[in-house]
């Protein structure tokens, strides 16, 4: 019950030199599965194919800093392609104070959250701000309008995704042209030169010869890059050092999420599925002490009033005397 008014505060200071000096917002969305209102009259038998239950939506952010990574298009390409011999490259950084949260309230909710955690982080030393989504357009308007002073990125491995679905629409899945098919498009994408794809790709499709659901995957691919053109100059990113990925809120929507509120057979109140989605947002970015010291405070000042401090706990007493001894 207390997990918004704990974020709410300030986060705690940190010395300029143990942060990066790229802050990332990101967001994604995953679907929780809710308990139906009961039918006010349920049929004998339900329809062949009939749901058993919804699901909601529910939008999670990660918030984090990082040092300048800068990367070639050639080394993204093969860490993608995962390539038997990949460019040396040295180690990846990692996110730094990174935060995960999810709710169920919304997109304009969730988002307007993340502003606000990203205003309480500002800092001299940031010297880029970076957002990051899939090609979702209500989430983008949302970045975009919350978060003014980020570039908005889109992610990479979806930008890739569309080249393999053209690819297998065009090719074939077995086709031994396939991957070179793709790397060169990919490496002209995170060259910069996403018009050039889109007019190949177009070049391609007009071809007589193709079938119609041929044409219209790959005009599927190039209205995506069309619409996303402003958040793919990757050349630019790759220079700066920016990360061009989702993975870390892909990777919270599985382990915050899925992994706990999609087991087998498993249906939530919305009220149910927030609670456990916040205290695993506790656990999972380190608070989880910090949190319930705040908690039993809170909780001791509004049984007792504002002004009263919350005692020692008995067991703490009791360890600090025997350590004392």
């Amino acid at each position: 019950m207390d997990v918004p008014a704990f974020y709410a505060q300030p986060p705690a200071a940190t010395p300029p030199t143990s942060l990066g000096s790229i802050i990332v917002a990101q967001s994604d969305g995953k679907g929780v599965p809710l308990v139906l209102p009961r039918p006010t009259e349920r049929p004998a038998r339900p329809a062949k194919g009939a749901p058993t239950g919804r699901k909601r939506e529910a939008i999670v952010t990660a918030l984090y800093t990082i040092p300048p990574f800068p990367r070639t298009p050639d080394e993204v390409v093969a860490a993608l392609l995962r390539d038997p011999d990949p460019p040396t490259a040295t180690r990846r950084p990692r996110p730094i104070r990174k935060e995960v949260r999810a709710t169920l309230d919304g997109k304009e909710a969730a988002i307007s959250r993340l502003a606000q955690r990203a205003h309480q982080r500002e800092d001299p030393h940031l010297q880029h701000r970076v957002a990051l989504t899939d090609g979702a357009e209500a989430l983008q308007a949302q970045m975009r309008a919350q978060l003014p002073a980020y570039t908005l990125v889109l992610d990479i491995i979806h930008a890739t995704e569309y080249l393999w679905t053209a690819a297998n629409a065009l090719l074939g899945e077995q086709h031994p042209e396939r991957t070179p098919w793709v790397r060169g498009h990919l490496t002209a994408l995170l060259s910069g030169q996403v018009g050039t794809v889109m007019l190949a790709l177009e070049t391609t499709a007009a071809d007589p010869t193709l079938t119609a659901v041929q044409q219209k995957t790959i005009r599927g691919t190039v209205g995506y890059y069309r619409r996303n053109a402003p958040f793919m100059r990757y050349d630019r990113y790759l220079a700066q050092g920016w990360p061009i990925g989702t993975g870390v809120v892909e990777g919270a929507c599985g382990h915050l999420v899925k992994d706990r509120l999609e087991q087998a057979g498993m249906r939530w109140t919305k009220p149910g599925a927030q609670a456990v989605l916040d205290l695993r947002a506790v656990r999972l970015n380190g608070d989880w002490e910090a949190y319930w010291a705040f908690h039993r405070q809170r909780q001791h000042e509004r049984l007792y009033g504002a002004t009263t401090q919350l005692p020692t706990r008995a067991e703490l007493h009791a360890l600090n005397l025997e350590v004392a001894a």
